[in-house]
């Protein structure tokens, strides 16, 4: 294979943008032959786009069986990720999924498993992986210059969105038509770098999520999260889409210091000697380790959703590593489900999750949502 073929089943905002920087040749080897979505006017700006040299399908399925692709990109509403993904599994086509990997951790499980099964290559679209300020995290925390972490912190509230955001679209902030809020549509990207940058998951988790609180909404806005981890590490999560001005500040401290991301800047407070050793050997009563304020230099550019289409390509044609491999999508995912399972039963959530007892009390609220009896009067 020189070229790989690839398809694209949604073509919403997402979709459209993953279409423009391929239809320009920013990424290498790749060619989309073929799009798949519902609405007619979208498939017509598709063709339009790719000078009509496009198969165009409504149902995602013929366009998987019309022997024009050899991958699929899949930028639809959340619920239908793991389903088309399977679909396409067990056509043999390689997947590039955007986020989040699903709504509920037992969907996104089978499909990992049916991406085990197949002989194909599966990413997830977590772009910020290529950011090189968490490259550049993970690499530190990795070769153990910050030591054993303690802490971690991040508060990510920069995510302001209006009532009118929310208005744009029936299915938006529902239940039934997006499968949750702040945590499911803005923030997979950051409960991803969260357990990706240090390599570990929490233990269990505290959380308090409130439903409607700033914007007349079902899902979740406001967001505060306790974990803990088998190290004895402890972590906040704070986040919410009502807040202006907002923050984006992600802190991890370790036995040597601690690292702090904040206004595209990575700051590391290193102590000479760590934490552990100086508590061990000092005998002055107040005192605490000398720390150098060290701005660490981060080179590289930030490629975003080319750089991991462009790893997809090349894994398919080269066997390059994946940078987002598809089976991971289920950590992030992991997180924000057990952040609404803690908060629906009112206590703390072991990891992994009751997988059955989130999906009652997620059924539940399908079942009372504002989209769902909308679809079912029509």
């Amino acid at each position: 294979m020189k070229v790989v073929r690839l398809g694209v089943i949604g073509l919403g905002n997402m979709g459209k943008g993953h279409l423009n920087y391929i239809a320009k040749g920013e990424v290498k080897g790749v060619e989309v032959t073929a799009v798949s979505d519902s609405v007619p006017d979208r498939l017509q700006w598709a063709k339009e786009l790719l000078g009509g040299q496009v198969g165009v399908f409504e149902d995602p399925r013929q366009m998987m069986d019309s022997g024009l692709v050899d991958a699929v990109l899949i930028a639809t509403p959340h619920y239908s990720h793991p389903e088309l993904a399977i679909a396409c599994f067990e056509r043999g086509l390689h997947v590039l999924c955007e986020k989040p990997a699903g709504v509920y951790t037992k969907q996104v499980r089978e499909m990992n498993e049916a991406g085990g099964k197949a002989n194909v290559k599966f990413s997830m679209m977590y772009n910020q992986r290529t950011n090189p300020l968490y490259v550049k995290l993970k690499e530190l925390i990795d070769a153990g210059e910050l030591g054993e972490v303690r802490r971690t912190n991040w508060i990510i509230t920069s995510w302001y969105r209006s009532q009118s955001y929310y208005d744009s679209g029936t299915w938006r902030a529902t239940w039934a038509g997006e499968g949750g809020g702040v945590l499911l549509n803005q923030d997979p990207h950051q409960l991803d770098l969260w357990q990706w940058t240090i390599s570990m998951m929490p233990k269990r988790v505290r959380a308090f999520c409130y439903f409607g609180k700033h914007r007349d909404i079902e899902v979740e806005d406001d967001v505060t999260a306790f974990v803990e981890y088998e190290n004895g590490a402890t972590g906040v999560f704070v986040t919410t889409t009502g807040e202006a001005p907002g923050t984006n500040r992600l802190e991890i401290s370790g036995d040597r210091g601690k690292i702090v991301i904040e206004n595209n800047t990575l700051t590391f407070w290193r102590l000479r000697v760590s934490e552990r050793e100086f508590n061990k050997q000092f005998k002055g009563g107040f005192g605490e380790p000398e720390c150098w304020k060290c701005e660490i230099p981060v080179k590289g550019s930030y490629p975003d959703h080319k750089g991991i289409t462009q790893n997809f390509v090349n894994a398919i044609l080269h066997d390059e590593p994946l940078i987002a491999p598809g089976e991971e999508g289920i950590k992030g995912l992991m997180l924000s489900n057990a952040m609404l399972l803690s908060t629906w039963t009112d206590n703390w959530v072991d990891l992994p999750i009751d997988e059955e007892l989130f999906y009652e009390y997620l059924q539940e609220r399908i079942e009372s949502s504002v989209y769902n009896k909308e679809a079912q009067t029509k």
